[in-house]
């Protein structure tokens, strides 16, 4: 970054949103909190960061993306987690608390596309995009997951 003010400006917009994908990578405060870390430091020492906020929040998610995916070697097993243990920072809406513990049991190749598209609002071409995917394959897990997370939900009511 250029300066300490960009880079402040820039964390305090994003870092909710790089913690929340790291989140939803590993299923585990703990490792989601390390990825954030590691995604702000290189945004630090980045030596050219885009700077039009769409490009920004794109390479972030991009970095976030590839932390998580470095931070996985070799392939651990992440047990999920409570959103009851996530901090209230994180989880805005505490009706959506049953849904979103749901969406976490998901695996993660439904769970991250389902995130992104839904929460983080991206196209489902972007979304194909950010995970060197097919945007047919964005579309068939995205469906998988809705079926998914329906009858989970079901089994939840029963």
């Amino acid at each position: 970054m250029r300066t300490e003010q960009e880079f402040n400006a820039a964390a305090e917009q994003y870092l909710n949103m790089v913690y929340r994908i790291a989140l939803n990578w590993f299923g585990c405060v703990h490792d989601a909190e390390d990825a954030a870390q590691e995604v702000m430091l290189r945004l630090w020492k980045a030596e050219s960061v885009p700077t039009e906020e769409a490009h920004l929040r794109y390479w972030l998610v991009r970095v976030t993306l590839n932390v998580c995916k470095d931070l996985s070697r070799p392939s651990w097993h992440f047990p999920f987690i409570s959103l009851a243990d996530v901090p209230e920072t994180y989880v805005s809406e505490s009706q959506y608390q049953g849904v979103l513990e749901e969406i976490m049991r998901l695996p993660k190749k439904y769970r991250i596309p389902l995130y992104l598209y839904h929460y983080e609002g991206y196209s489902i071409k972007e979304v194909g995009e950010l995970l060197k995917l097919n945007p047919s394959t964005v579309r068939t897990r995205l469906a998988r997951a809705r079926e998914k997370l329906k009858s989970q939900l079901e089994e939840g009511d029963q």
